[in-house]
């Protein structure tokens, strides 16, 4: 197989994994759909506002998942081929990258996803599980320290470029990263701005939200 149908095939199936969301079983189980609610996005933050943190774990657990999965089933076939290292690493995140896009645009979503930064810790983590840990880490501890899960989140894309640079000498990747930060901007900029405004909501008062729902 040649490298353009190694590349079309990698774009293809990452994005159409990327499309399966968390937010779609969580509308099933529940009965609501999380893009009409809340801050109207279907990703697992959302799913926490609305719907309380089990289905906000649940999506969480699977849009991570299907990063995982993608970067997995791609390690495990290139390891039965002779494409260099350099090039396999290049292929590994275009599917990355493919499966943050089919998140945020699902073509059965009239290309209206989430915001892919679930997808992005799943192909972290199996990118290099150290590193990933370490972002994951990161967005949780920035998160809760500055209330606000938006900073966190612009520390992980911080971290996916600095795994870009450490596991290859390719400049792809690293262009890779920096075009998935700078959409990772573009699909959280009402964020940005209601953070600007003070009307973001926090993080802790998702938590007081439910809390209070719960002795009532």
């Amino acid at each position: 197989m040649n490298l353009a149908l190694w590349v079309l095939g990698v774009l293809l199936s990452g994005y159409l994994i990327g499309c399966l969301h968390g937010s779609y079983v969580a509308q099933r189980l529940s009965g609501v759909n999380v893009k009409e609610q809340g801050i109207k996005n279907a990703g697992a933050s959302n799913a926490t506002i609305v719907l309380g943190k089990k289905y906000g774990a649940l999506v969480a657990f699977i849009d991570i998942g299907k990063g995982i999965l993608a970067i997995g089933l791609l390690r495990l076939i290139l390891g039965s081929t002779a494409l260099s290292f350099e090039v396999q690493w290049i292929l590994l995140f275009l599917m990355g990258a493919s499966v943050v896009i089919g998140h945020n645009y699902p073509f059965w979503m009239d290309f209206d996803g989430g915001k892919g930064t679930a997808s992005v810790i799943g192909v972290m983590l199996v990118l290099d599980w150290r590193i990933g840990l370490a972002g994951l880490l990161l967005l949780i501890v920035i998160s809760l320290v500055t209330d606000y899960l938006l900073i966190g989140v612009l520390f992980l894309y911080i971290t996916f470029f600095i795994l870009a640079v450490w596991v290859t000498n390719s400049t792809l990747p690293l262009v890779i990263t920096s075009a998935l930060f700078l959409l990772a901007l573009w699909k959280h900029r009402e964020n940005i701005q209601r953070l600007k405004i003070g009307t973001e909501p926090r993080v802790s008062s998702v938590f007081k939200k439910k809390k209070a729902v719960s002795t009532q």
